[in-house]
């Protein structure tokens, strides 16, 4: 069965013993190292107070790897838009979309990326995700061409129609880019328990829309690969520590991969993160080729978005590269 095309999502990961220079330039040469594999888009994420995470400040680092490469899309998986005013997302793209014409995408999310203290120092309302629908669409006016007589406008933004996303991990999401007409990426590389009932609620009740005239669903995936299964399952130990300690509340920079994780999970957190984590494919390439092909077939996805946290830089720059080799 053949494999739709790759995508990357890079969280600008700050690993133990880096900085968040070293995370910035590891995800511009990680964004050329893609590019001239044929990947379609590489994604940055908003993240905010996170110690782990470099991509707070999204449109800059969007700004930052577009600069630096030349033909892959470049866009936000997403921009949680509650934390915004419209407008000002309006402006930042429409900015991006100028400076790089054609290679600018806009995933919105409705959840914060962030804890409530930090949503309160960003001075939003915890309950702005209640009009996210309505952020959405208006968003999404000022993208437009301007109508007579408009009396506010994006400058720049306005006539570029920067291609919006709905990203979700539930049932909500899927049902608003349905009924907006718009892509649908779904983020079951961390939340995947839904993810088959929203796709076929997008499917199903999908709308067409100026941008998108049949529904377009791009699903996440963690993805380590290796020359062997054992280096590929030694180097998923890292995301297997790092999500565990979530559950342990102890957020923190991506760890060095460990000899044995069973040592450090007790069986209940093992379970739990094992659940988050159950739309990961490790291993040497024929072994991940075999896994995706079951994981297309079972969700007819049109994209798949990858997430890799090796610890190791080289090693996940090998990890894309014998990835890109099994899609073909």
């Amino acid at each position: 069965m053949p494999l739709p095309p790759f995508s990357v999502l890079d969280l600008a990961p700050i690993v133990e013993g880096a900085t968040p220079a070293e995370a910035l330039g590891n995800s511009l040469d990680l964004a050329r190292h893609v590019e001239g594999l044929g990947y379609r888009r590489f994604w940055l994420a908003e993240h905010h107070n996170a110690v782990g995470i470099a991509s707070a400040a999204t449109a800059v680092v969007i700004a930052h790897v577009a600069a630096g490469t030349s033909t892959i899309r470049v866009g936000a998986g997403g921009i949680m838009l509650p934390n915004h005013a419209p407008i000002v997302i309006a402006e930042q793209f429409g900015t991006l979309a100028s400076l790089h014409p054609g290679r600018i995408d806009l995933g919105l999310g409705r959840a914060p990326g962030t804890d409530r203290l930090t949503v309160l120092a960003l001075r939003r309302d915890p309950s702005a995700a209640d009009t996210f629908p309505q952020e959405v669409i208006e968003l999404r006016r000022y993208l437009a061409d301007p109508l007579p007589g408009q009396a506010v406008r994006a400058i720049p933004g306005a006539g570029t129609k920067v291609p919006l996303w709905i990203l979700g991990s539930s049932l909500y999401g899927a049902q608003l880019a349905a009924v907006l007409g718009l892509p649908y990426a779904f983020a079951s590389h961390f939340a995947p328990d839904a993810l088959l009932p929203a796709l076929e609620i997008y499917r199903e009740t999908f709308e067409p829309s100026e941008q998108l005239r049949e529904p377009y669903a791009m699903v996440g995936a963690n993805v380590v690969v290796a020359d062997t299964d054992e280096e590929a399952l030694h180097l998923f130990t890292s995301a297997q520590q790092s999500f565990t300690n979530i559950f342990r509340g102890r957020r923190g920079q991506l760890p060095p991969p460990i000899d044995d994780i069973e040592a450090y999970w007790t069986p209940l957190e093992k379970e739990q993160t094992s659940a988050m984590l159950s739309r990961s494919f490790v291993g040497s390439p024929e072994s991940v080729h075999r896994a995706l092909e079951a994981f297309v077939a079972e969700t007819s996805a049109d994209e798949i978005i990858v997430a890799s946290a090796i610890h190791d830089h080289a090693k996940r720059l090998r990890s894309y590269d014998l990835l890109s080799r099994v899609s073909t």
